[in-house]
């Protein structure tokens, strides 16, 4: 089968695409013939390595997984042994290792239905970012009706399902963006947008119960002033810092920090995606609260120009790559 493959950390250059064996799917596992995938920041920091304290997950001196990709929306292929969920035939989302692939194995718990009305390129842009946000609000944000919540990173990825659910949730929305993208957050249902180069969203003028930070280097300091006395902070992802922890220090900070304040500052770092939390935001998708945001999509040889326009900063939502 025809695969996105890498031998060692590097820019998107260091891919390629080449031939390689179908994989047999184990115990538990599912073989889908991939229909779509997408590319996310996730996917850039495992292909470059960085930062370095993610090596020794996934891969030393080079990745142990040569196919890189997460999200996927397909067919089931074949089964594996007490696989009970789907059959051959069956329309999938979900994620694995490897989705950069004709083919691709993935744990049965990691895939869902295909949302009906979704067409694959537009569900495979769901499972890592819709995760995400759903976990960072529902989970450790514990968002509830009337709030008010600030999302910083309101155009990207996980920022444009964070915006959706939040107003799903029926909290009070106020989305963070530049200029260009001012329009996508305001008609993804903000109550209000920011334009972060024309003010500053967290310079204390404005109180939220809830911040959700996404892929942002601004310090703890300067985030807790945007918090009411007893409101919640979540950190998800970062960018900017040193190759060693590019920007995750402040999630360490946050946890230190957190019992010795009456705010909540917590972090999130996603890594499997489980089939309830798909349903869930199937059930949202499915009666229009929720509906992803694709830029464009690329197909499988082009996976380095996907990756090298999503690191140009202008992608709207997700980037989807075609099969």
């Amino acid at each position: 089968m025809k695969a996105i493959v890498q031998d060692r950390y590097g820019p998107a250059d260091v891919l390629r695409l080449d031939e390689v064996d179908r994989p047999v799917p184990g115990r538990g596992e599912v073989l889908v013939r991939v229909h779509a995938a997408a590319v996310d920041q996730g996917v850039w920091h495992l292909v470059t390595g960085l930062p370095y304290a993610l090596r020794p997950v996934f891969g030393l001196r080079a990745p142990r997984v040569r196919t890189p990709g997460m999200d996927l929306a397909g067919r089931v292929e074949a089964v594996g042994p007490d696989v009970t969920r789907v059959r051959p035939g069956d329309e999938v989302f979900g994620s694995c290792q490897g989705s950069f692939a004709e083919y691709a194995c993935a744990k049965e718990d990691a895939l869902a239905p295909k949302p009906a009305g979704l067409g694959f390129e537009e569900a495979a842009t769901v499972p890592v970012s819709g995760v995400t946000a759903l976990k960072a609000l529902r989970d450790v944000g514990r968002v509830r009706a009337g709030q008010r919540v600030l999302v910083l990173g309101a155009s990207g990825g996980v920022g444009t399902y964070a915006v959706q659910l939040a107003k799903a949730f029926g909290a009070h929305v106020t989305g963070v963006c530049s200029t260009a993208k001012t329009d996508l957050v305001r008609s993804i249902g903000a109550d209000a947008v920011v334009d972060y180069t024309q003010e500053d969203p967290v310079d204390g003028s404005r109180r939220y119960d809830l911040v959700l930070d996404i892929a942002g280097n601004r310090p703890l300091s300067r985030l807790r002033r945007a918090l009411t006395a007893r409101g919640t902070l979540v950190i998800v992802g970062g960018e900017g810092g040193g190759r060693w922890l590019g920007g995750n220090e402040r999630q360490l900070g946050a946890l230190l920090l957190s019992p010795f304040v009456g705010q909540r500052l917590r972090s999130l770092a996603v890594m499997e995606q489980h089939h309830s939390d798909l349903r869930a935001l199937t059930e949202l998708i499915e009666d229009g609260s929720v509906t992803p945001v694709v830029d464009r999509s690329y197909p499988l040889a082009e996976v380095p120009d996907a990756i090298s326009h999503l690191r140009g900063g202008q992608v709207r939502g997700k980037i989807a790559i075609r099969l």
